[in-house]
């Protein structure tokens, strides 16, 4: 679906950040939360998830049997092909509505556009990979809004549905929980590596098709082995979302290294230095709450840390994870667990070989 416009714009060029989302620094995520989240939560029962938790939406109930979700999300390009690039946005969007435990029902785009330097067409492109997406998804796309801006971004904000005796939270992991992980890590390291010219073909291609696939069977699998506590690892890493679950639970975390799943290429990327200024931020953030033994190697740790765009789910499965783990496989899903929610010190992660 490319146009000649789309073989002469490098779509990565125009990002300032190199191969991440440009998210909010997880300092900076924190502090807004500390200083302006608890003065906005409204007093209203039925606001089952607001600001003050820092979650992955907010969640509203109707009645006892419907509960209202509402998302947004939104950044620059993250790989060349346009299409592809509408597709990455809208499987990120949705994610955090599967991170709730709902299903997406309707979405508005989001986009800003630099008119005078790309051709529409472009971000025609751009709305058609993601109406694709949504459309897998059986989420309708509705309209949106668009503003004119130097850089291009893109995204939707989403309304889903939930019961609400059926949602995940970051608030609800248990001492004993396993964690499993649904989707490899290295996205960040291989968008860095794209927009440097150092990507291969085959590395964007696994970045892209774990991107694009959509944490609908995760999320359904989570909710049918009970859990209650999950998040989906994004722009603050694995480690970095972690944390948040694990201090707003008021637990700690072992996490075996061996364990997390890769993308290819991934590792080697890393130690060739491909490593984005969202990772490095979220390694410093975490630097006093991440213990991580002397046997694991740099480069691992540093993809623990990788700022991901549309990763998998981390779900905190209540005892075993054999159950859940043979029912996401069957759903064509590479998850694994990869550590277990402990007692201790409140966001703590030790993080050894296993």
């Amino acid at each position: 679906m490319s146009t000649p416009a789309e073989q002469i714009v490098r779509l990565t060029s125009l990002s300032p950040g190199a191969g991440c989302a440009c998210k909010l620094p997880l300092a900076s995520l924190e502090e807004l939360i500390r200083e302006f989240g608890e003065s906005v939560q409204p007093a209203n029962t039925d606001l089952l998830i607001g600001m003050a938790e820092g979650d992955d939406a907010a969640v509203l109930r109707l009645d006892d049997d419907r509960a209202l979700i509402l998302t947004t999300d939104f950044f620059t390009p993250i790989v060349d092909r346009a299409y592809d690039w509408g597709r990455v946005a809208a499987a990120n969007a949705l994610s955090d509505v599967y991170a709730m435990g709902g299903r997406p029902l309707i979405a508005l785009n989001l986009a800003a556009w630099p008119g005078a330097d790309l051709p529409i067409e472009l971000l025609a492109e751009v709305m058609q990979g993601a109406a694709a997406v949504a459309s897998e998804a059986g989420c309708m796309v509705v309209g949106g809004h668009t503003i004119d801006d130097p850089v291009p971004k893109y995204g939707m904000a989403v309304v889903g549905m939930a019961h609400p005796d059926r949602l995940f939270a970051i608030d609800k992991a248990m001492p004993g929980d396993e964690l499993v992980l649904t989707k490899p890590l290295g996205t960040g390291v291989i968008a860095t590596a794209l927009k440097r010219g150092a990507a291969e073909e085959e590395q964007v291609k696994a970045a892209v098709d774990s991107m694009t696939t959509l944490n609908a069977s995760a999320s359904e699998a989570a909710l049918a082995a009970g859990a209650r506590a999950a998040t989906d690892v994004t722009g603050f890493g694995l480690l970095g979302h972690l944390h948040r679950m694990l201090r707003a639970s008021g637990v700690s975390a072992e996490i075996h290294a061996r364990e997390v799943p890769l993308l290819p290429g991934a590792l080697e990327l890393a130690s060739a230095g491909f490593v984005s200024g969202g990772t490095r931020a979220n390694i410093s953030f975490l630097a006093d709450a991440v213990h991580v033994d002397d046997g694991v190697s740099e480069d691992l740790s540093v993809l623990l840390h990788d700022a991901q765009t549309s990763g998998g789910l981390l779900i905190a499965c209540p005892g075993p994870s054999a159950g859940l783990l043979a029912d996401l496989r069957e759903r064509g899903l590479p998850a694994v667990a990869v550590g277990r929610v402990t007692e201790g010190a409140a966001g703590e992660v030790a993080v050894g070989n296993g």
